[in-house]
């Protein structure tokens, strides 16, 4: 019989930490971090990552295992989750996977293309490129290679942007083509995914959110965290980790080339692109059970759908 792995999706501020730790509390469940910004040590205030004190009460895998000058990869994760996953079931637990990075659950629960490894060198002359002309430049270089790509990638998306035009350049293949070409298999052999996901409607609720939880990474530091960050010698805006929505917008005000309030309104509108992303992502997910994130009685409902698919018994109230 396939083992089951709970999948606790959502888009940003939609409260899924708080909704993971609560399960972990009633169920035999081990929480495992689907984020790609929380792998990063160092980045606590601009990923709403949980404190030390809840982390160490409610230990979270695949958090603060990478510095922000390292990568991190979906196929990287989905090695990482699968041996996480599989020595909580030897443990006799459940996995709950928790985050909103959807290109990781879609690349452990239906396998990744295999794609052209990372090319450092034609990364660093596209970055350079980009530095003197601007992404929405490439963009426009991208979509005359690969239009159907770039005609789902924003012209400021810069991490998405030289991928495609680094698989290009080493391949001349698009990458939508390489993407359209067939997976690696998946990851969940032996697995069963039991999908939940955490929505907000209307998306005018979910902005509010998005906004006070933006208010509250100021007001606690954020522009103080990527100072720090940017005396680490290695570290350049160039690298995903601070391309992550806030760390690139507090950077740029940082250097000088923007000032607070222009990068706190990039912040808040990239962080609310982001979520629109998200829940694309969800709406196109196969199997999903969708719970409203507001609700008085979604928790209790979640609590019931994971007893009803796992057979497990409640460990607390």
């Amino acid at each position: 019989m396939n083992k089951p792995v709970i999948c606790l999706m959502g888009a940003t501020a939609t409260g899924k930490t708080d909704i993971a730790i609560g399960l972990r509390a009633r169920f035999p469940v081990d929480i495992i971090s689907v984020d790609s910004a929380l792998v990063y040590r160092g980045m606590d205030i601009g990923t709403a990552k949980p404190s030390t004190e809840l982390l160490a009460e409610h230990p979270h895998q695949l958090v603060d295992i990478l510095d922000p000058e390292d990568s991190y990869s979906a196929g990287e994760f989905v090695v990482d989750a699968r041996a996480a996953i599989d020595r909580c079931h030897a443990e006799g637990r459940i996995p709950l996977l928790a985050g909103g990075t959807m290109m990781y659950f879609r690349a452990l629960t239906r396998g990744i293309a295999d794609l052209p490894a990372a090319n450092p060198a034609i990364r660093a002359r596209i970055d350079a490129d980009a530095s003197e002309r601007g992404w929405p430049a490439l963009h426009a270089q991208l979509a005359a290679v690969d239009p159907l790509l770039a005609g789902r990638i924003s012209e400021n998306d810069g991490q998405r942007i030289q991928r495609a035009l680094e698989v290009f350049e080493q391949s001349g293949i698009p990458l939508s083509e390489w993407q359209s070409r067939g997976a690696q298999e998946p990851a969940g052999e032996g697995l069963r995914f039991i999908k939940l996901g955490l929505l907000i409607e209307p998306r005018r609720r979910l902005h509010e959110r998005i906004a006070e939880r933006l208010k509250i990474m100021i007001n606690n530091g954020l522009e103080d965290e990527v100072k720090t960050l940017m005396t680490r010698d290695a570290l350049t805006p160039e690298h995903p980790s601070m391309r992550s929505v806030g760390y690139r917008q507090f950077w740029a005000y940082l250097a000088g080339r923007t000032d607070l309030k222009t990068a706190s309104d990039k912040a808040l509108f990239a962080t609310r692109q982001l979520a629109k992303r998200q829940i694309t992502w969800l709406r196109s997910e196969t199997s999903l059970q969708t719970f409203d994130a507001l609700e008085s009685g979604t928790f209790d409902a979640i609590s019931r759908t994971i007893a009803a698919e796992t057979g497990a018994n409640t460990t607390g109230p």
